[in-house]
């Protein structure tokens, strides 16, 4: 599970995310980074900590499905959220070939799209 701070929970952080930061799509799921984006909510100047949402819709399957993959897509980021600049608002989206897919895939779409939005990936 996704440490409290770390975790995206206003409704306009998400769009802030959707909208306003930039976006890579994987078979599997979509990933929206706001990079260094600060957050007016924060008390003090310390530098804000990197938040992560996640969108999984009825389209991906029933609840226990989506359940199941929001667990997995958390546990995923939980090991990677270090790897973004700090104050990042992330929102990963799952798609509805997602329910099906393994831990594995979707480790691997998670990878391939961070690395894209970072710079570090090729289209």
């Amino acid at each position: 599970m996704l440490p409290t701070e770390n975790r995206l929970r206003r409704r306009e952080d998400f769009a802030t995310a959707v909208r306003r930061g930039r976006r890579a799509g994987r078979p599997a799921l979509v990933v929206h980074l706001r990079s260094g984006a600060t957050d007016p909510h924060a008390p003090g100047e310390s530098a804000p900590p990197t938040r992560a949402g996640f969108v999984v819709s009825k389209a991906v399957g029933g609840a226990v499905v989506r359940n199941k993959v929001k667990r997995r897509l958390r546990h995923l980021m939980r090991d990677r959220i270090d790897l973004l600049p700090p104050g990042s608002l992330v929102v990963v989206r799952a798609l509805p070939g997602a329910g099906d897919a393994d831990h594995a895939h979707l480790a691997r779409d998670l990878d391939a799209a961070l690395a894209r939005l970072l710079g570090g990936g090729a289209r």
